[in-house]
C-alpha cells in the first residue's frame, strides 16, 4: 500500500473538483484529486454538454422556420444521425484524455478509484484492480463528488430499467415513444430535444412545469411543447411501471390512466454521491447532503466545522445551487480560502468577500434551454415575498420590443423584473422567449453589484436589441 501527502486531497475530478485543485495550484500548494468515472464529470459527458448539443440543431431549424427569407431555404427535417454525431464530440465520445492531459498541465495529480474517507484528513483510494493508496492532505480534503439522478419509490419502476438524464442524452438511438416523469429542467428539456428528433413524447408533471420559476414560464413552455406534438399532462402521477418482453413500458397513473412507451425517462430531482466515501468515518451520515459555513466547510449537527474545519465541500453535495457553473463558482472559494489558511491569510468570509459564495443565496442565473428559453436570476416574486421584502413586479410583453421583431416574426415572451422598493434594486429577473439566454448575465451583474435603479437609467441598451427589454421594464417602473 502507498502513502502519499499532499496539501490538498480533492474527492471528484467534475468541473468543481477540477476547479477547486487548479486554485489551490495556483495558491501554491499542491493537490491529488481523485476520480472513479471519467475527469470531467457529469457535466462533460452527461449533462450540460451533451444535452445543450442534442438541443441545439432543433433549436437553429426552429428559428430558421420563423424568419421569412430563410424559412424558404428549408428543405427538410432534421438529420437525426448528425445530431447525435455532433453530441458525440461535445461528449469527447465518453473519452477523458484531453481532461486528464489538463490536470497534467496544470500539476494535479490524478488517482483513479473510489475514494473513501478513512481518518481525519486521510483518504483511502480503491483502485479497479484492487490495489489501494493512501492519500494524507496536511490542510485539507475537498469532498466534489456532485449527485445522481433520483429514482422515486415506484413499483416496479427499478426493474423496468428506466431513462435517468445519462441515458437520455447519450443514446444513440432515439424511440417512438418517449415518456419523461417529472417537470423540472431535464424533463421539459430533453423533451424538447427528442420531440425535434422524432419521438412521440409524453411528460407526466405531476407538479407542473417549472414550478419553481415564474409561473409564465412553465406555462409558456408547456404551450411550446403541445404546439410541438407533446403531451403535457399535469398532475399525473406514476403508481407502477410494467415493462413487456416487447421492451413496451406501461406506465400506470393515480387516475387509472395508462401511458406507454418505449422508453421512461425519469427526470424528478438528484441525490447526492455520498454513499461510500466515508462520511460515517468522521462522525457524518453516508447519502445526505453535506452541510456547510459561509466558507464551505463541512459542519456537524452542530453547526461547528467538522474537526479543526480540514473537511469542505462544493458543488451539488451541499445541496445550494445544482448548477455546474455554480459549482464552479464555489469551488474558486474553496481553492482560495484553503490557500488563505494554510498561509495564515486574513479570510474574507463577509457578505460578497472573496472566500464565501454569497451568490448561491441571491444571484443565482440559470437557463433552461427549451422552445422558448428560461432565463433567470435571483428571486421570483413568490421567493422575495417569502423573504419578507417589500417588493414591486413589473411585467412587460418582450414581443413588442422592437429587436424582438427584427429578430423573428411572430416573437413571443415575456419578462419580470422583481425590485426591492426599499432599496430601489432589482433582485429577481425572469425572461422567457427565443434566444433570451444571452440576456441573463446583464441581469446577474445588476443584482450581484446592486445597482440602484436611478443608475441603471444610464445603462443605455442598443438599438434595435432585444436588450431595449431593459429601457421599456424601466419606464414602466417609472423614475
Amino acid at each position: 500500500m502507498e502513502n502519499i501527502t499532499y496539501d490538498v486531497v480533492v474527492i471528484g475530478a467534475g468541473p468543481v473538483g477540477e476547479n477547486v485543485a487548479d486554485r489551490v495550484v495556483q495558491g501554491g500548494l499542491n493537490a491529488a484529486i481523485v476520480e472513479r468515472e471519467l475527469v470531467g464529470g457529469e457535466c462533460s459527458y452527461w449533462a450540460c454538454m451533451p444535452s445543450k448539443a442534442l438541443l441545439r440543431s432543433g433549436s437553429a431549424l426552429r428559428a430558421a422556420r420563423q424568419l421569412p427569407g430563410a424559412r424558404e431555404a428549408v428543405t427538410g427535417d432534421l438529420d437525426v444521425a448528425a445530431v447525435l454525431r455532433r453530441r458525440d464530440t461535445f461528449a469527447s465520445n465518453w473519452k477523458d484524455d484531453g481532461q486528464v492531459s489538463w490536470l497534467d498541465s496544470a500539476g494535479i495529480r490524478l488517482f483513479r478509484g473510489q475514494g473513501r474517507i478513512t481518518a481525519d484528513r486521510v483518504v483511502e483510494v480503491t483502485g479497479a484492480d484492487g490495489t489501494t493508496t493512501t492519500l494524507t492532505a496536511r490542510h485539507a480534503v475537498v469532498v466534489a463528488t456532485g449527485s445522481s439522478a433520483l429514482l422515486p419509490d415506484v413499483t416496479g419502476l427499478r426493474e423496468a430499467a428506466p431513462w435517468s438524464s445519462r441515458e437520455a442524452t447519450a443514446a444513440h438511438e432515439v424511440p417512438g415513444r418517449l415518456a419523461v416523469i417529472g417537470g423540472g429542467v431535464v424533463a421539459t428539456e430533453m423533451a424538447t430535444a427528442y420531440a425535434s428528433l422524432g419521438s412521440v413524447v409524453t411528460v407526466l408533471a405531476r407538479d407542473g412545469l417549472l414550478h419553481l420559476s415564474e409561473p409564465f414560464a412553465g406555462e409558456r413552455v408547456a404551450k411550446s411543447l403541445t404546439e410541438a406534438g407533446v403531451t403535457v399532462r399535469h398532475g399525473a402521477e406514476a403508481t407502477s411501471v410494467r415493462r413487456d418482453d416487447d421492451g413496451t413500458a406501461h406506465i400506470a397513473l393515480a387516475d387509472g390512466g395508462q401511458v406507454d412507451a418505449d422508453e421512461l425517462l425519469v427526470a424528478i430531482g438528484r441525490t447526492p454521491n455520498t454513499q461510500d466515501i466515508g462520511l460515517d468515518r468522521v462522525g457524518l451520515k453516508a447519502g445526505g447532503w453535506l452541510a456547510v459555513d459561509d466558507t464551505l466547510r463541512v459542519v456537524g449537527e452542530d453547526g461547528a466545522p467538522v474537526g479543526d474545519g480540514w473537511l469542505y465541500a462544493a458543488g451539488d453535495v451541499n445541496h445550494r445551487a445544482l448548477l455546474t457553473h455554480q459549482g464552479k463558482y464555489q469551488a474558486r472559494a474553496v481553492g482560495d480560502v484553503i490557500v488563505a489558511r494554510a498561509k495564515g491569510e486574513l479570510v474574507e468570509d463577509a457578505p460578497w468577500g472573496r472566500h464565501v459564495a454569497t451568490a448561491d443565496e441571491r444571484a443565482v442565473p440559470q437557463v433552461v434551454f427549451t422552445d422558448p428559453e428560461v432565463a433567470s436570476v435571483g428571486l421570483t416574486a413568490a421567493a422575495a415575498e417569502a423573504a419578507g421584502l417589500r417588493i414591486r413586479v413589473v411585467d412587460y410583453d418582450l414581443g413588442t420590443v422592437s429587436g424582438s421583431a427584427l429578430h423573428a416574426d411572430g416573437y413571443q415572451g415575456q419578462a419580470r423584473m422583481v425590485v426591492d422598493k426599499d432599496r430601489k434594486v432589482i433582485v429577481g429577473l425572469t425572461l422567457v422567449g427565443p434566444d433570451v439566454a444571452e440576456l441573463i448575465h446583464a441581469a446577474t451583474i445588476a443584482i450581484v453589484g446592486e445597482v440602484p435603479l436611478d443608475r441603471l437609467w444610464h445603462a443605455v441598451p442598443a438599438f434595435p436589441t432585444v436588450s431595449e427589454i431593459w429601457l421599456r421594464l424601466l419606464e414602466a417602473y417609472g423614475r
